[in-house]
């Protein structure tokens, strides 16, 4: 299975101590720092490597989002980050359904939700 070179997900009402509790379990990663408005950074690692965190809050129509900018986290692609998120977390996450290339449908995400119940929608972007 192909490695993503970076994980983004989009959480539905985490709170910043809950994910930074499940950023601290997942990559030995001290609680997110404030870094700006609705802005939050933490570093984690795994496996000695480092993993940059950035957490924007109110992202895109009350989800926050969550990036990881390395290939180095505990998950391949940005599905297996959001379950585990939304297990964790007890939350709705999104992420894009697979590698974004030029040409697809930029509104198609992947919705999980913490029941276990997945299925791909359409989220278009309001542009905020």
């Amino acid at each position: 299975m192909q490695r993503y070179p970076d994980i983004e997900i989009y959480l539905a009402d985490a709170s910043v101590e809950a994910l930074s509790q499940w950023l601290s379990a997942q990559l030995d990663a001290p609680p997110l720092q404030p870094a700006g408005k609705r802005k939050w950074r933490t570093s984690g690692q795994l496996q000695g490597q480092r993993i940059p965190v950035l957490l924007v809050e109110q992202a895109a129509d009350g989800f926050s989002s969550l990036w990881f900018d390395s290939d180095a986290t505990p998950w391949p692609r940005d599905a297996d980050c959001a379950r585990d998120a939304s297990q964790a977390l007890g939350c709705e996450v999104r992420c894009s359904l697979g590698g974004w290339q030029p040409g697809d449908d930029p509104d198609r995400f992947w919705r999980i939700l913490p029941d276990g119940r997945e299925e791909a929608i359409t989220w278009p972007d309001s542009g905020q």
